[in-house]
């Protein structure tokens, strides 16, 4: 029997009470699991990236369980031998990390002698205690152990992706089994994977991009490290609104002290740095992905918050993906739709196609 319509609005503030607790609930879970949701997470971004070659390699004639193995090859082989030029790339800077301190120590006493010029007071034995040279030599455990745990984290995270790609293999025999009528959950979960394939091809794609041009960039300059800034420029392009800056601040300060640069070749490669990542972020990705994919600037950043509180530097880089996720998810049932236009930005679809999918869309150009 249906109830009247103010017992439904008498429940509506429960309803709501009962949501937020849950989700308080949810997140106090996700941050105290983050050991291990970070790890999960992010093989299942990367076995979601994979199925796409795997699912070409199977139309060109081979069988799903060879495809996954030439992948897992081909991947594996890329990886590996890109770091042991990082590693290579680091072992040099490091090696270099002496001349590099000597020319900051000239520019920090320039600095001083400037501002001494201009009748400003400095307290020296302030900024020496921050630049004091044994508190940085206590950094060094510390970022070998954060290393170390970085290289462990990595092998679990293939072993995760190589057991993903093999558990798609058999996926939608197995939900046929469990549910009684599996056809809407099927069709739900082939749009949500189809509309997250896409979204996580394109923006690693322009990420690579991203990646290279700005490796370009630093070979034309003559900075030094190029293929570790471009690795930088890769990973910092998933963070939203401040990864492209921060990933401009090491190299632009080693071409600022290094012998064969100075302030002028600095200028050059920040606006380098600026203008690949506007043309690439600003035009190239909402072009080749569709504004319906996208997500409006306040929720970009504020999803970049949220994520970095709950799972740290790892939910900062993944604060995108993870909330896009979240979107296509809201966008695959019709009851949940409305949550993901409030999500998106403001120009997108027209509005007699908000009833739609996400890939069934027309957007506006």
């Amino acid at each position: 029997m249906p109830q009247p319509p103010d017992s439904e609005q008498q429940n509506i503030p429960l309803n709501l009470t009962l949501a937020l607790a849950a989700l308080v609930v949810i997140v106090a879970g996700m941050r105290a699991g983050a050991s291990l949701l970070v790890p999960l997470l992010l093989s299942l971004f990367i076995a979601v990236v994979c199925t796409a070659p795997v699912q070409w390699l199977n139309r060109l004639g081979l069988s799903l369980r060879l495809s996954v193995w030439l992948t897992l090859v081909v991947i594996g082989g890329f990886f590996s031998l890109l770091g042991v030029l990082l590693v290579n790339s680091i072992g040099t800077f490091i090696d270099a990390l002496p001349g590099i301190e000597q020319k900051l120590y000239q520019y920090y006493l320039g600095l001083l002698d400037g501002l001494a010029g201009l009748g400003l007071a400095i307290d020296t034995d302030w900024l020496a205690e921050l630049l004091d040279a044994e508190q940085f030599g206590n950094w060094i455990p510390a970022l070998l152990g954060e290393v170390g745990n970085l290289m462990m984290q990595s092998v679990v995270v293939g072993l995760l992706v190589i057991f993903l790609l093999f558990e798609t293999l058999n996926f939608r025999d197995k939900i046929s089994r469990a549910l009684v009528n599996p056809a809407p959950s099927l069709n739900r979960f082939s749009e949500f994977s189809r509309t997250l394939k896409r979204y996580l091809a394109v923006k690693t794609l322009v990420s690579l991009v991203t990646g290279a041009l700005i490796w370009l960039s630093c070979k034309l300059l003559g900075v030094e490290f190029p293929l570790l800034w471009a690795v930088l420029a890769f990973a910092l392009n998933y963070i939203p609104n401040i990864g492209s800056a921060i990933a401009a601040v090491p190299p632009v300060l080693l071409l600022l002290v290094s012998p064969e640069g100075g302030l002028f070749d600095a200028l050059i490669l920040s606006a380098a740095y600026l203008g690949v990542n506007f043309v690439m972020g600003n035009i190239l990705e909402p072009r080749v992905m569709g504004r319906a994919l996208g997500l409006s600037t306040s929720v970009a950043f504020l999803s970049l918050v949220v994520w970095g509180w709950v799972f740290g530097a790892a939910g900062m880089l993944l604060s995108v993906v993870l909330t896009m996720t979240l979107k296509i998810a809201l966008d695959s049932h019709p009851q949940t739709r409305w949550i993901a236009h409030l999500l998106g930005p403001a120009a997108g679809a027209p509005i007699d196609q908000a009833h739609r999918p996400i890939s069934e869309r027309d957007d506006e150009e």
